[in-house]
């Protein structure tokens, strides 16, 4: 019939489908020659490495010696052990200097940075509340400690305001060094909630502010009603780096307190390297690994799902 297309001699129909499926499976190996390097480096320093602590968990081993297998010994420890629990206890507490107080005043700082975003004062107000974020956490432990030492910047600002009665050794005093010590890693994070909170201003439309000035909102009902509920995604996305970081936090307390005065600052970071280079119980330390690495999947885990549940 006229229009019809030719049909094509069987013999070369599957000569043209084998080219295909063999284009196809060319391209795909392709793909996987691409990221293999990654692969081969995530394999080697970071399955390897937690397959090992598993392995180590499993035994008594002081590193040199012949290690003796306990089997979930170490894990019996950990958890019945006052001493090894309240460092994850400490850990948790971390979480509000390290979540809500970055979070809340990165929503604050964000609205308020928006309203200058036209001119050079949002420009200036990013680059200083971000440069915590990339300075070098043992240089940020080292000044803070220098700040809150007895004759640090700290103190001196207290007594230059009259409050010269509450001066005191920050990180030496068991009532302030868990506290003071959050206050560095809330000082860290503010600058990575902010920014990333700025940018997710910026996509929300603005014709939902223009819409409720019209209903008569002011600015409280509008950041309250429109601002947060448009940033969930970017809210999860800060909980869920800064959750992390107060779990797994290591540098700014191993400089600053190194767990002390006492146990007050003890993280578990800081108790697992402890453990393994200074008592030398790798196998207890390693199960302390595994326990956290537990702690911080479940914690983003509940944390994704709680967000993806508000954001639908």
């Amino acid at each position: 019939m006229m229009g019809s297309k030719p049909e094509l001699n069987p013999i070369v129909a599957s000569s043209v489908r084998s080219s295909r499926h063999r284009l196809v499976a060319r391209g795909r190996w392709a793909g996987w020659l691409y990221v293999l390097p990654a692969l081969v480096m995530y394999a080697l320093f970071v399955l390897w490495p937690l397959l090992t602590s598993v392995e180590y968990s499993l035994y008594s081993w002081n590193g040199i010696d012949a290690g003796r297998w306990v089997g979930l010994e170490n894990y019996w420890s950990v958890l019945t052990d006052s001493e090894l629990i309240l460092p994850i206890v400490h850990s948790f507490e971390l979480v509000f200097f390290f979540t809500v107080i970055p979070v809340c005043l990165g929503l604050v700082a964000a609205a308020l940075i928006r309203g200058f975003s036209e001119g050079g004062f949002g420009a200036v107000a990013r680059t200083i509340l971000f440069l915590p974020q990339v300075a070098p956490l043992v240089a940020a432990g080292i000044a803070w400690k220098w700040a809150y030492s007895e004759t640090g910047i700290v103190n001196q600002l207290l007594s230059a305001v009259g409050l010269g009665s509450l001066t005191r050794p920050w990180l030496a005093d068991f009532g302030t060094a868990l506290p003071a010590v959050g206050f560095i890693g809330a000082w860290v994070l503010l600058g990575f909630c902010t920014v990333l909170l700025l940018t997710g201003m910026s996509k929300i439309d603005p014709a939902l502010y223009e819409a409720a000035r019209i209903d008569g909102s002011g600015p409280i009902q509008e950041f309250r009603f429109i601002t947060v509920p448009s940033l969930i995604g970017e809210i999860g996305v800060c909980v869920t780096v800064s959750m992390i970081a107060a779990l797994s936090s290591f540098d700014i307390i191993y400089i600053s307190t190194y767990g002390g005065p006492g146990r007050v600052t003890m993280v578990p970071g800081v108790l697992i390297y402890r453990l393994a280079f200074d008592e030398r119980k790798v196998g207890l330390a390693s199960a302390m690994a595994v326990i956290l690495m537990i702690l911080v999947v479940g914690c983003v885990l509940v944390v994704q799902r709680v967000m993806k549940g508000e954001n639908s």
